[in-house]
């Protein structure tokens, strides 16, 4: 199979570009076609000429992930459901413009990308694992989510009255769907680079989010970066009993490990981390867990993200009720910690990691005539 042209750097088209006798701006023509213009078919790119584009066309594949479903939330929160080459499901989130979630307020969305397909970590509340991990995603299929997601946006009736489209639909990109991302580590950072690059996303770095569940070796990995990505980790124990009892990973990597490895990043960054944590009634929502969160939310300095728990089919875990929730974010802030609540984005999209993808598996190996695309 060919290799995607969107998993190639500029460095290696450019060579591969010298090559054929090509001139520089042929280049730039072609990233502008990949990139801003977001072509799914080298027959898009109308001022290339067609000897170049049957070239590109035998050397490389061009594809965007296949939209499969489509799930709009009353908040405007969307879930993306796509089809891969290779016939494999993953998602993506698209959620409006928040000042409570990652970094700086934007005017345009987060987009929560995924880096596997399945996941291996098995975090006991998670989606995501529950049919196994099947493989990690190229280059390509990470980023490509982002600009599929764009291409699908501006293909859709917009009111005059808002103004012209935005250059870029997706302002900020948090990596926290499907699989852990440091488990994919170079060809996640493949893909942020080019998304990050003037010549491909042009998105600061400073509006991309990694979130971990504590692979402390690719924490210390991107702590040494050059880029000032943001880290994120998911946390949702604040001690080693609780978090045992629903993330293996707390095993391997136990608590003290994981806080050095953060440490690690704070005084390398100099930029502030995200805890997040998934409120699980009976588990690690009652206000004894505050104090040793507040404690390590201290040492960090770093901010809390509180998330009520989405039920998924098949696990035994259940939401605390919203007045439980909004006592722990309380009882959070009087101890001097930064915290938010988030009430709620895609309660009603099956929000929770994998949840789409494994109803919309199990529908299809039932019934492959089952609809698919929803809008």
């Amino acid at each position: 199979m060919l290799p995607d042209v969107r998993s190639q750097t500029r460095e290696s088209l450019l060579t591969l570009f010298q090559g054929w006798n090509e001139p520089t701006y042929r280049l730039d023509q072609l990233l502008g076609w990949l990139y801003a213009r977001r072509a799914a078919s080298w027959e898009e790119m109308s001022n290339l000429p067609k000897g170049l584009r049957q070239r590109l066309a035998e050397t490389f594949r061009l594809a965007l992930p296949e939209p499969l479903r489509v799930q709009g939330a009353q908040d405007t929160t969307r879930k993306f459901l796509w089809k891969l080459g290779d016939g494999s499901l993953i998602e993506s989130v698209l959620i409006p413009a928040n000042p409570a979630l990652y970094g700086e307020r934007s005017d345009r969305h987060t987009l929560c990308i995924s880096t596997q397909v399945g996941c291996a970590y098995g975090c006991r509340f998670c989606a995501s694992g529950l049919d196994g991990w099947k493989r990690n995603l190229e280059p390509h299929e990470i980023l490509g989510q982002v600009l599929a997601v764009e291409r699908w946006q501006s293909a859709q009736p917009r009111d005059p009255a808002a103004g012209p489209a935005p250059e870029r639909w997706v302002g900020n990109i948090v990596v926290m769907g499907m699989g852990e991302p440091m488990a994919n580590y170079p060809h996640l950072m493949a893909a942020l680079r080019t998304l990050n690059a003037p010549w491909g996303g042009n998105i600061g770095a400073r509006k991309i989010t990694i979130s971990t569940s504590g692979v402390v070796p690719g924490i210390r990995s991107l702590a040494d970066d050059p880029l000032q990505f943001r880290l994120a980790i998911s946390l949702h124990g604040a001690t080693d009993a609780v978090r045992g009892q629903i993330m293996p990973v707390n095993r391997k990597y136990p608590l003290a490990e994981l806080t050095a490895a953060c440490e690690h990043y704070v005084a390398q960054k100099g930029k502030m981390i995200t805890l997040e944590y998934i409120l699980i009634d009976g588990i690690n929502a009652g206000l004894d867990q505050v104090a040793p969160l507040a404690r390590l939310a201290q040492r960090l300095h770093a901010k809390v993200n509180l998330i009520p728990y989405n039920r998924v089919e098949g696990l035994p875990w259940n939401r605390p009720s919203e007045s439980d929730c909004r006592a722990f974010a309380q009882a959070l802030e009087s101890q001097r910690v930064t915290a938010t609540l988030r009430l709620e984005k895609g309660h009603d999209i099956d929000a929770a990691c994998g949840q789409l993808r494994l109803r919309t598996e199990r529908e299809l190996a039932s019934d492959p005539a089952t609809p698919t695309l929803a809008a």
